[in-house]
Parts: C-alpha cells; structure tokens; sequence
C-alpha cells in the first residue's frame, strides 16, 4: 500500500509561495531594493521583510542578500524570479478571462416573471435598473409561474418572480412583497347589487373565468377554496391577465384576479370588488433563482430593486 502522507499529499496551496509574495520577489529584482520594492506594493518595509522571510523559509532556500547598498537576487532567487514571472502571468491571464466573463454576464440580463409581476411590477423595476446599468441588455420572458421555473431549470434565464404558494422544486427564493387576490365582475352582474358578502361556498360554486392551471392566481385560489367544496369547473380558462379582465368586463362572469391586476378598473368603475366572508386571498410575490446559485451582477442589482414590493 503506498503511503499518501508524503510530500504530494500536502496542499499545493501550503507548498507554493501566494501571489503577493511572488509579486514582492519581482519588485525586489526589478528595483534592487526591498525598501522600494515594498513602496512599489503599497505596503511596510516590516511587512515586505516578514513575507520575504516567510517564502524562504516555505520554499527552504535563501532568495535575496540583503546589503548596505541594497539587495540582490542568490542564485537560486534568480531562478524562483523566473519561476514567479511566468506564474505571476498565468495569473494576469486567468484574471483577465475572469474579467471577460463579467463583462459578458454583466451585458445581458435573462428575466422570467409571471404574468402579474411582468406586466404591473416589472417595468418600474426594469427602468430604475437601466439608470443604473444602462449597459446590460434585458430579455423578459413572461408566464406563468410554472413555466418560470423550467426556464430557470433550464438555464433560459438568470432571475424569476413568481407568485405561488411556494419556491417551485429546484430552485431558492426570497419574498420581495405582498399581494391579495380580489373576486371582480362587472357593474352589471347580480353580484354588484347584492347587500350582503360573497360566501366561500357560493364563490367555490360559480363557474369563473380564471388563469390557466399552473399559474400562481390559480394555485392561491384552488388552495384556498379546497376546504369550501374545491373550485368548480371554470367558465373560461384564459392565459393572459389582460385576456380575463377583458371577459369580466364584457359581463362574461365574475373572475379572482390580483389587485395589482384591476386597480385601474375599479377606479374607472369598469370593475366592481364583490367582498367574500370566510376566505383569505392574500399571497406573497417571490423572486426566485436556481438552488445554489445566488443572483450575481445585474441580477443581484435587479433583486435589490424589488424590496417591498406589493
């Protein structure tokens, strides 16, 4: 059986000088100094004494002399210089692939947002991101909050907002807000002039126009009508926000739609609010993200700009 305790077991990391060590050796060789070399590294010629001993005594060989008349490479500090050069430019490589591939993350930002979010909350957002980063390019990708997740999945998008029950399988999220879900109809429908509340039940019973299955309206409201008798079978099942406004207010049927969604109708009273005993519609808006992944750049800068939103 080999022995694994040797020398090649020990971390690379504990055997090779760091960057700043290897940098300060080429400064001493270049400007014949420790003194001016320490200044040329923006630190203490205590500090450049104490990282040089240490190095020597990693790498277990002498590397300067050290004179009245300054300081000059040994021998073998000539060949560690030569050594640290080329690992110094390895590194200036490597930093510099790292810079493009920020710059190339920073000039583009993938969204996927339900359909509330990207049509009422988004554009707020997306403008005070542009002031502040008018150079990354924004690509939106509206759904429901299903299919925001499978983007994500599927690596088609950097950041999600979504307003479902939950964080869908598979990815992080954090609340960025507040939301409640109201039952609307027309002015004209019988449920505009009654006296009394909506109950639960009666709700549970009426054939709606709602959003299709998967989206978060639609999760919030089965989930929260499963103790009155479970939601009937809906009247229309329509995929966009707007769509549903349009049927309630050609007097189609009444339809649960977020407040955020009906504000401007229920002021120009296009709309009316119909109250509900017994049942409690609010939910909470997320943003979400791939699991492990947490948001970096333009997206991170994007989730700072949604606090508080409702």
């Amino acid at each position: 059986m080999s022995d694994d305790a040797g020398p090649a077991a020990v971390s690379l990391a504990h055997r090779v000088p760091d960057l700043g060590a290897l940098e300060l050796l080429l400064a001493i060789a270049r400007l014949g100094s420790l003194g001016r070399a320490a200044r040329a590294r923006g630190i203490s010629q205590p500090a450049a004494s104490s990282r040089l001993r240490s190095m020597e005594r990693q790498l277990g060989v002498a590397l300067v002399e050290r004179s009245p008349r300054g300081s000059r490479l040994t021998d073998a500090g000539a060949l560690v210089t030569d050594w640290a050069r080329r690992v110094v430019e390895a590194a200036e490589a490597f930093d510099a692939g790292a810079q493009a591939l920020r710059g190339q993350r920073d000039s583009r930002l993938r969204v996927a947002a339900s359909m509330t979010i990207a049509e009422y909350l988004l554009p707020g957002w997306l403008i005070a991101l542009r002031a502040r980063r008018p150079g990354t390019a924004v690509s939106l990708l509206a759904g429901n909050s299903g299919a925001v997740a499978e983007r994500l999945l599927g690596g088609e998008a950097d950041l999600g907002f979504v307003e479902g029950l939950q964080v869908p399988a598979g990815l992080d999220g954090t609340v960025i807000g507040q939301d409640r879900l109201v039952v609307v109809a027309a002015p004209s429908h019988p449920w505009a002039r009654r006296r009394g509340e909506l109950t639960a039940a009666e709700l549970a019973a009426t054939p709606l126009i709602l959003r299709e299955r998967g989206s978060g309206t639609r999760q919030v409201l089965d989930a929260a009508l499963a103790g009155h008798g479970g939601l009937a079978e809906p009247l229309l099942e329509l995929a966009s926000t707007t769509a549903v406004k349009a049927a309630v207010v050609s007097e189609a049927a009444p339809s649960v739609l977020s407040e955020l969604a009906v504000g401007e109708e229920l002021t120009a009273h296009r709309m009316v609010e119909i109250p509900v005993r017994e049942l409690r519609l609010g939910r909470e808006l997320r943003a979400v993200w791939p699991a492990g992944q947490r948001p970096a750049g333009p997206a991170r800068d994007l989730l700072g700009l949604t606090r508080g939103a409702s």
